[in-house]
């Protein structure tokens, strides 16, 4: 890699303004741009947040271990791995994810570690529930590798086959059996939450490749229907869908955990209680370091603290669009809205779940929620994202220099 140094002239009302600037290139000569340094800048400080929260929703309970920051070092390990994986991927060309061969070999990982982990005595079962592998001592969570795996697959099926969005049956549909794989095996843990995030992923992918609004609306009663059916089956979900309507009324059974969230909250008040001051954490609020953490960030810093997160994660969301938007080619754009879609709406189900404007369920929030393999391929995906900003830094170039790689 080589660099020059750049000077443009620009005339205006206010007289010949000049700039310079650095620009590097590749061995073939070729403009190196690079990435957007607000997606990378807005990660940071999501990170920071997540990491004061979680240090406040856990300190106490780790204190009687001997080690306060116990649950905060677990997460840094996650944190150094995403930012190597990160860094490594911002810099792998973005059109590599749509060769086929890659896009096979990261569904058949997916789909084998999601099989292992519905195996009992090899998935590692907490609560009822078997979503975890322990590989070399280190946990993992294949689901979260399965979301990223369907939307590479999802950009690169979209690009090839966009004529085949004008058929519900005989083109859309046919699109959807990887994801739907993916729920069906992903409900099998059960992890409705997650199975539901790659499906609603999924359309959102469709929907900015060019589906129908009418194939749209027709998919979306599909799955709510059969999300419906699926809550419904069983006595202890069906209480729980219907407890956030008013879980005060089943404070002693289902709505027990969102009751505690709200309470969270509503103690809050404008400015919080303060870093570590909040008391719903002290064997109260049950899983305030994962699905719930939310609620300690309103109980610690108030609403002006939970407006904050809320603002920090909308810029997050806009800028990876915009990265999207400016792609220069199809595939690109697809593959930066699914990740950006999945992070942003992530984190909405999270904050809607701890707020009670959604049912309860359990989803992880972004960057705050304790989870070494959700940081790890959160911030790998953002690395992906990273590099379509290059690709799209380039497409402006050209533009600005009518038409002339820079």
């Amino acid at each position: 890699m080589r660099f020059a140094l750049g000077c443009e002239r620009e005339e205006n009302s206010g007289g010949l303004r000049e700039e310079c600037s650095v620009r590097f290139f590749d061995r073939e000569g070729r403009s190196v741009r690079a990435c957007d340094k607000r997606v990378v800048a807005l990660m940071i400080v999501l990170l920071i947040m997540g990491l004061t929260t979680l240090f406040s929703a856990t300190y106490y309970q780790r204190t009687a271990s001997g080690d306060a920051l116990s649950a905060v070092k677990k997460q840094l390990i996650g944190v150094a791995l995403g930012a190597a994986a990160c860094a490594a991927l911002s810099h792998v060309p973005y059109r590599v994810y749509r060769d086929r061969r890659v896009t096979l070999g990261l569904l058949a990982v997916s789909a084998l570690l999601l099989v292992l982990v519905i195996i009992p005595g090899v998935g590692v079962s907490i609560n009822g529930s078997r979503r975890w592998l322990n590989i070399l001592g280190l946990s993992m969570q294949p689901s979260e590798l399965a979301k990223y795996a369907m939307v590479i697959f999802m950009a690169g099926a979209l690009d090839r086959r966009s004529h085949a969005l004008g058929s519900l049956f005989g083109g859309v549909l046919p699109l959807l059996l990887v994801p739907g794989v993916m729920f069906l095996l992903i409900l099998e843990q059960p992890n409705l939450s997650t199975g539901g995030t790659i499906l609603i992923c999924a359309l959102i992918m469709l929907f900015c490749a060019g589906l129908k609004k009418r194939h749209l609306a027709l998919l979306s009663v599909m799955g709510l229907c059969v999300g419906a059916f699926y809550a419904w089956s069983a006595p202890y979900r069906r209480e729980r869908l219907l407890s956030f309507r008013d879980p005060f009324a089943k404070m002693s059974d289902e709505g027990y955990q969102l009751s505690q969230s709200l309470i969270a909250l509503g103690s809050g008040g404008l400015l919080g209680m303060g870093l570590g001051q909040g008391k719903q954490k002290f064997a109260y609020l049950p899983y305030p370091e994962s699905d719930f953490i939310f609620a300690i960030v309103g109980e610690d810093f108030g609403l002006i603290g939970c407006l904050t997160v809320v603002a920090v994660f909308a810029a997050f969301v806009f800028c990876g669009l915009r990265v999207s938007l400016s792609c220069p080619d199809r595939y690109g754009c697809l593959l930066g809205a699914g990740i950006t879609s999945m992070i942003g709406m992530q984190a909405f189900i999270n904050m809607g779940v701890v707020t009670g404007i959604l049912p309860t369920t359990g989803l992880p929030l972004p960057f705050f929620s304790a989870g070494g393999t959700s940081v790890t391929m959160i911030m790998a995906a953002t690395g992906i994202l990273l590099n379509i900003s290059r690709g799209s830094g380039r497409a402006l170039d050209t533009k600005k220099n009518g038409g002339t790689r820079a």
